[in-house]
């Protein structure tokens, strides 16, 4: 049963959701990803929403451009956590996106993640799942400590070629 619903206005999203897929099958997280839209079929998105708890979903994971609704609402109907993801946007940079997202009312929050965020959107969706998953909690621990080696091992890159032959 999938843990993690997330859910696209558009396909133009994609790219930056399919970052949010691939960390979380890193983790063995199960999700299923749609594509909706709040403003254009309110219905089909209101059915995602209200049925996404008996669904299984522990999490929703809402990437949206522009006006951004899709994650707003999502949390005003399902009552765990959405993650929402401001897409970047030709006309304001993805600035509108990240004020529609992050400015909700009081007593309707959602977390949110830097504009194009995917990966770090699914981070945090499994540290929200590893607070009752030690497994879980253990594969993002390896994963802390994978950075960490990446870190290392271009410092020693940097130290052996020098910063002009550093490609």
């Amino acid at each position: 049963m999938a843990k993690v619903g997330i859910v696209m206005g558009s396909d133009s999203d994609m790219p930056v959701m399919s970052k949010a897929a691939d960390m979380l099958e890193k983790f063995g997280i199960e999700y299923e990803m749609t594509i909706i839209s709040a403003h254009r079929e309110p219905d089909v998105f209101f059915e995602y929403a209200k049925s996404a708890e008996e669904k299984g979903f522990k999490v929703i994971i809402a990437g949206a451009g522009m006006a951004a609704h899709l994650p707003g609402m999502c949390a005003a109907i399902f009552p765990m956590p959405v993650i929402g993801i401001p897409m970047h946007t030709t006309s304001l940079g993805g600035r509108d996106s990240l004020y529609s997202i992050v400015q909700m009312p009081s007593g309707i929050p959602v977390a949110t993640v830097a504009i194009n965020g995917g990966a770090n959107a699914a981070i945090l969706a499994a540290k929200i799942l590893a607070t009752s998953d030690a497994e879980l909690l253990q594969k993002l621990k390896d994963y802390k400590e994978e950075l960490k080696d990446q870190v290392v091992a271009k410092d020693v890159k940097l130290q052996e070629v020098g910063y002009k032959n550093y490609k």
